[in-house]
């Protein structure tokens, strides 16, 4: 029993040091974590991480982020070494407004992706439908499997 009440006791105390911690925290803000920004300020001088999905198919990887209200011409996508890159940008949908609430992200965001694979650069595609932006990366040719027929003699 008394076991019970000091474990519980320490749990309290641990919950209440992380909310401590996360609230006076000299570290960036967690958008992830808080689920929108900050403020103003912080929203002209912060890069949001773009969250992805990405998958592999046996000829390319195929990668989809959530860009909605972004228009497709202001989104960059550079392949530089082993390295993809998808910068952009939220833009507020009317400016000069007193919010009430306001948790929707607006600013810029990247999001860069490392291959550890060789893949065909020039033949990667990038599509965008209903505010979904998806890119197929190809492998390389020396890469994928390659099916060996037996010979019989």
């Amino acid at each position: 029993m008394r076991t019970d009440v000091y474990n519980q006791m320490v749990r309290d105390f641990v919950q209440m040091t992380d909310a401590m911690n996360r609230r006076l925290s000299a570290t960036p803000y967690d958008y992830a974590r808080n689920g929108g920004h900050d403020g103003e300020s912080a929203q002209a001088t912060r890069t949001m991480r773009l969250p992805i999905d990405a998958y592999a198919t046996d000829d390319a990887f195929v990668l989809s982020a959530y860009v909605p209200g972004v228009s497709p011409e202001n989104v960059e996508i550079v392949f530089e070494g082993e390295e993809l890159t998808i910068r952009g940008k939220f833009d507020p949908q009317t400016e000069g407004v007193d919010y009430i609430k306001r948790e929707l992200f607006h600013g810029a965001f990247e999001r860069r992706v490392t291959f550890n694979v060789p893949v065909n650069a020039d033949a990667i595609e990038a599509t965008y439908s209903n505010g979904v932006l998806t890119l197929r990366v190809p492998k390389a040719e020396e890469i994928k499997p390659k099916q060996i027929k037996v010979q019989v003699k």
